[in-house]
Order: C-alpha cells, then structure tokens, then sequence
C-alpha cells in the first residue's frame, strides 16, 4: 500500500504521530485507574516541581554571580552539575521517563529521520532533561541579568548543549537496554552497579583520610576535564564574556563535534531497531537432544506446615526473587547501610559515650530506615506475574492463598535483613536499653504488619506491570507511590509519637507496651482483611488481567 499512496512529508508524519499519542492518552482517561494514576502522577509532579524552581533560584543566582563578579569560567561548574545529572538521575530511576516501546512505531510507515526525530524527542519527556531545561533557562536569565549581551551566544550554547545531553542520554539508555537484554551480562552488570553505589558512601571516610595525599593527584587530572563538553560550554560562555571570538569560535566547534560524534552513535543505535531488531533471552531454534527420563526423589519438605496452595506460592515467589537480579542484590544492601552509617557517624565510639548520638536513637532510626526500603516492593506484588496472574484466578486455590504465600517469603527477607543489621549494629555500635530494644522489635512488627494490609490493597486495586531487564517504563502506579508514601509517613509518624511518649510521661516502659497491643491489632486486622481482599481480587479480576497481560 505504501507504494500507492502519496508521500508525506516528515513534519506530517511526526504530527499524525503525536495525535495518535494523544488520542491513546484522552481515551485511556476513561478508565477509572488510569485517571487515579494520572492523578498520583500530578500530585508527584507538583512535588518534584517545588524541588527544580527552589533550584532554578540557585542555578539563577550561580550565573549571575559569575558573570557579575568577572568569573565566567567557573560557569562551567554548573554546566557540570546539570550534565550530570542529566546523565546519572535516568539510570537510578529510570521508570519516570516516556512509558513508550519505541518499536510498535514501526508498525506505521515511518520514515528512519521521523523515527529518529520521535525517539529524540521522548528524551526530553524525562524528568531529568525536562529539570535540567529548566535551570539552563534559570542559568542562562541570571548570566544574561549580569551582562544582556551575551544573551545571543547563550542561548546558541544552551541549545547544542540540551541537543548533545539528550542524544548522551538516548544513547546510554539504549546502550544498557541491549546489556540488560540478555540474564548473564544484566546480572554482572546490575552486580558492579551495585557495588559502586555501595562503594560511593565510602568517600567521606576515605576522604577525612587522604584527602590530603590525593589533592595533588586530582589537580594534576584537572585539565583533562578541560575538552570535555561541560567545560566546553563553559569555556564558550566566558570567552564571549571577555571577547575573545577566537576562543569561542573553538570551544563552540569542539561542542559541535560532540554533538556530531554521538548523533552518529546514536543513529546507529535507531537504525539497528529500525531494521527489526529484536532483544530477547530466547534461545535460538536448534535440533533438541533426546535426553532419558531420571528420577527424581523429593527430600522432605521444608514448607510442610503450610498448606500446598501456600507453599507453592512462596517456592514461587522465591524463584522470582532470585531470577531478579537487581532485588536479589539488593538484600545485601542494609547490612552494608549500617556499616555505612556508622563509619560516618562515628558510631564505633557510640557505646563509649565519644558522640551525641545514642544507640537508642541509632537503632529505631536505622530500622525505620531499611523497613521504608524494603516494603516498598510491596505495593505492587503482582508487577512480575504477566499472564500468570490468570492463573490464579483458574487453580484450585483462594486468593488469600495467594497474599498469604507473598506476604510470608516478603516477611521472611524481612526477619533475615533485620537480624543481619542487628548484627551488625551489635558489632559496630552496640543494642539500645532493654526498654527500647523491646519497644522497636514491637514497633517493627506494628509497622510492617500493618503495611502489608495496605500494600495487599494498593497491588490489587493499582496493579503495574514490570520486567525483568527492562530500563525504560518501569515505573509503580502513580496512586501506587502515593499509598506508600502515605502509608509510611502515616506508620512512621505514629511510631514517632509513642517512641517519645515514654519521656514525656516519665513512663519508660510506656512505647513498649503500647506497641505490642498495636503489633497484636495489626496481626489481628491483617487475618481479618484477607477473605476481603479476597473479594476485592474477584471484583477487579478483569483490571488485574487486562493491566498485567498486555
């Protein structure tokens, strides 16, 4: 068909295009979790707001302080900032940018330049790149505050710098969707990110040590950060600022060249995906082996006290935890956490009366800390199922079952990381006063107890689907982030209140016994809310199905 009709032009295309967009996004409106989700989405959006314009504020003052002063070249520092950020923040949190597989584009008959024009332009969708837009404008009203002439070589900087951090940006994530695509190279890949996020809390102590020693090793490596694009765009300002034509002419051809460079690159890359590629764990077709039939005695069954249903579900769920990589690393994380903050709080001396800080504050604020990062996977339980979820609906089994069998392997990771901090809060800082010890282990159970009711709620009602070894689109339910932030500022707060009611009655033992009638309500309400959320399961059985298996 595409020989026998008209040519359209490439501005046509990516206007046809983006009605398409917007008419999907109007009538997905008309379900009711959509619009809850475009709601949690808002709400989210008009925190993250009030953080980019308190920062659009500094980023205004930096330029005009700079250029005011006579000091244009430590402009560059902030270029520095927004590059960074605008690189580093998409890894980490990589579900806030464009929800959008980028390949059912090639369903229409699209031309590679309305494609690469398309998936250009979705790297500004990113929160990243839509806050770094925000303070470069910030940056660039303050510089040209301080001297309005050099507004039109500002904005000309600005501009190929937004282009060149999108295309960096663009091509870094497409680079590590096709690592993360296949299990072994995901699995290092996500070992060594983990690692290094652990390994940068290190800094500060290493630093306190031979920040000294290693002070002439980085001046010395200082005028190597001097040709890449951040400097370079700094360089060009000041420059301009002092006019030297011939300085800028060569710091702006030398951004221009980057620009160039990686545009290419990520030609490349679209060009790869416009042709059909595909990313898959799939092994290729080949002629099966006959293999004889072995068999297999079971060992005793360490799950014999649940019940089959039970039982299968947490053998299930422990094969989802250890086939992703990332949550399955990441459970190293809060042991290292405690190493970390002690060692930077000082906290080997905490016993010993050498800080301010006492373990009675240190081990409740440490338990809260790793109970907020490991619930969190709890409002959305079902992410990883897909088309299993059917299957829960068509087995012999309730869905309580169901809940039952998630909650119990969540709660068992849970015993396991907090008596592992414990350990090594014992090794490094030393356990609190009976009193409190007894009152946070009381708290922990009231807290996480009382999540999970909530958290059962909120996978049922705002379901999100997820995959493993996917970077782009893995975002929670927008009204989903809401609940648990909610809910953890609702458990922390009350946790706050009673831990502090013991001083200010005089009643020291006062938190300990309020939290175990509190740990036994929680217990007692949770039983009480499986045959509802049961129901409720079977009420929203057709928005579990159609939101996990498309």
């Amino acid at each position: 068909m595409a020989d026998v009709t008209q040519s359209v032009s490439v501005f046509e295309q990516i206007r046809l295009v983006a009605g398409l967009r917007w008419l999907i996004l109007r009538n997905s409106l008309r379900k009711k979790n959509n619009r809850l989700d475009l709601i949690g989405l808002i709400f989210t959006g008009v925190f993250s707001g009030i953080l980019v314009a308190g920062l659009c504020f500094a980023f205004y003052a930096g330029g005009y302080y700079f250029v005011s002063r006579g000091r244009p070249e430590r402009i560059a520092l902030l270029f520095w900032g927004i590059f960074l950020f605008w690189q580093l923040f998409p890894v980490f949190v990589a579900g806030f940018g464009a929800n959008f597989e980028f390949r059912t584009l090639l369903r229409f008959p699209l031309s590679l330049h309305v494609f690469y024009a398309i998936g250009l332009a979705y790297g500004f969708a990113d929160f990243s790149a839509l806050a770094s837009v925000c303070w470069l404008l910030a940056m660039t009203a303050g510089a040209t505050a301080a001297k309005p002439g050099v507004l039109p070589a500002m904005l000309l900087i600005v501009g190929v710098f937004m282009l060149l951090n999108v295309t960096i940006e663009r091509l870094i994530g497409s680079w590590l969707e096709r690592l993360l695509s296949r299990r072994r190279t995901r699995e290092l890949f996500l070992g060594l990110f983990v690692i290094s996020m652990v390994s940068l809390n290190f800094i500060a102590p290493l630093t306190q040590r031979y920040g000294a020693s290693a002070r002439p090793v980085f001046l010395r490596l200082m005028p190597y950060f001097a040709w890449l694009p951040p400097s370079l765009a700094g360089h060009a300002l000041a420059a301009m600022v002092r006019l030297q034509p011939a300085a800028f002419l060569l710091s702006f051809a030398l951004l221009l060249l980057y620009l160039i460079l990686f545009s290419g690159l990520l030609w490349r890359r679209f060009a790869a995906q416009y042709r059909g590629e595909e990313l898959s764990e799939t092994a290729a077709p080949a002629r099966a082996a006959t293999r004889t039939i072995q068999v297999k005695h079971d060992g005793p069954d360490r799950l014999s006290l649940l019940s089959p249903q039970v039982a299968a579900i947490v053998r299930k769920e422990f094969r989802y935890l250890t086939r992703n990589s990332f949550a399955y690393l990441s459970l190293l994380l809060p042991p290292m956490l405690i190493l970390i903050f002690s060692m930077n709080l000082g906290a080997w001396h905490l016993s010993r009366g050498g800080k301010a800080v006492s373990p009675d504050l240190f081990f409740p604020g440490m338990m809260a800390y790793l109970i907020l990062i490991l619930m969190a996977p709890a409002y959305n339980s079902f992410a990883y199922e897909g088309r299993g979820i059917q299957t829960y609906f068509t087995a012999p089994l309730r869905f309580r079952d169901v809940l039952l069998g998630k909650n119990l392997l969540l709660l068992s990771v849970l015993s396991l990381e907090i008596v592992l901090s414990m350990a090594m809060l014992l090794w490094r800082v030393g356990l609190p006063t009976a009193r409190m010890f007894v009152a946070t282990c009381a708290a922990i159970i009231f807290t996480v107890v009382g999540q999970l009711t909530i958290a059962n709620w909120s996978s049922i009602t705002f379901p999100r689907k997820m995959e493993f070894g996917k970077m782009h689109g893995q975002r929670q339910s927008g009204m989903a982030v809401l609940v648990a932030f909610g809910a953890q500022i609702l458990m922390g707060t009350i946790s706050a209140t009673i831990l502090f009611t013991g001083n200010w009655t005089g009643n020291l033992w006062l938190p300990a016994e309020a939290f175990i009638f509190l740990a036994a309500a929680a217990v007692a309400g949770y039983f009480a809310s499986l045959d509802a959320l049961t129901k409720l399961a079977e009420n929203k059985k057709e928005s579990l199905i159609e939101a996990l298996c498309r």
